[in-house]
């Protein structure tokens, strides 16, 4: 599908997502709130629009990478929001991770005015935004889902279609919840195993060939051991996400035990002030209560 798409959320994931468009010939019009991260994306060519309205206006497809629900209904149907710009015929890509049930008021309000939306989050963390190798996890209409694909095609290796609008969130908030629970679990069998006189480079290598590897383990693990906690993605993140998990999960009258339980880990690390740091950085709460330190040669 021809013509301008616009870019609105130029963020950790955003911004690596928006430079791969570019790179790869689109031609955009991209807008953030915080202008120095616009400069990366004009020195590639793209236009810098002031607001999400006015992005809207000069464009036929405007993607959307928020950080919050409340964030995405200002971006999208706001007072300056996409819905005051974009013409009959316009297609929403609402990108970011948001309550499913805000996003199909969301496209409720847009489609009265002929505008098409549909959800489709991210999975992969910034560095596969980096490499183009994300997951797209999408809900909406398969026609406006196939008007997409060259877009979801450049910004990651894999896009799946998984039925209407709110699925792509249902199913990345599924996602999503088996890695916090699991990386909870990850930090306290390392620091177990510490505690118990192992070599921690020993027990992340017998893990990772064993019943006990994981995703989780491959990815927090090697972090853990050289004490590198830059943000792939930070704890204030996971532990957003896992209010929108734990609150869907009420409105659908299914109960949640390890989420609720593993969320008051991450509050407690944001609590201590690790909240900007990456996830991995929740084996520190460990470390503390068990008096013992983890750390790779």
């Amino acid at each position: 599908m021809a013509g301008k798409v616009g870019f609105i959320g130029l963020g950790a994931m955003g911004g690596p997502m928006a430079l791969n468009l570019a790179k790869a010939g689109f031609a955009l019009v991209v807008h953030d709130i915080d202008k120095s991260k616009t400069e990366p994306l004009r020195a590639q060519g793209a236009e810098v629009a002031t607001s999400a309205e006015k992005v809207a206006a000069a464009v036929d497809r405007t993607i959307v990478i928020v950080e919050t629900t409340e964030q995405a209904e200002s971006v999208i149907i706001g007072a300056h929001g996409i819905i005051r710009g974009a013409k009959p015929g316009h297609i929403v890509v609402c990108m970011s991770t948001i309550d499913p049930f805000a996003a199909r008021d969301f496209a409720d309000r847009l489609a009265g005015l002929d505008i098409a939306m549909i959800d489709a989050p991210v999975s992969g963390g910034t560095g596969r935004a980096q490499s183009g190798d994300l997951s797209v996890i999408v809900g909406g209409a398969a026609e406006t889902f196939a008007k997409c694909r060259d877009l979801f095609d450049v910004m990651g290796s894999r896009s799946f279609h998984v039925g209407p609008l709110g699925s792509g969130l249902a199913m990345k908030l599924v996602n999503n919840m088996l890695v916090q629970v699991n990386t909870v679990a990850v930090a306290e069998a390392l620091v177990l195993g510490v505690k118990a006189g192992l070599d921690p480079q020993t027990v992340y290598e017998v893990v990772r060939v064993s019943t006990g590897a994981s995703a989780a383990w491959d990815l927090r693990v090697p972090r853990i051991l050289k004490g590198d906690y830059a943000p792939g993605g930070t704890i204030d993140i996971s532990y957003k996400d896992q209010e929108l998990e734990t609150a869907f999960a009420k409105r659908l009258g299914v109960p949640l035990l390890l989420a609720n339980l593993t969320q008051q880990v991450y509050q407690m690390a944001r609590a201590q002030g690790l909240n900007k740091q990456d996830g991995s950085a929740i084996v520190k709460i460990f470390e503390k209560l068990a008096g013992v330190t983890v750390k790779g040669d």
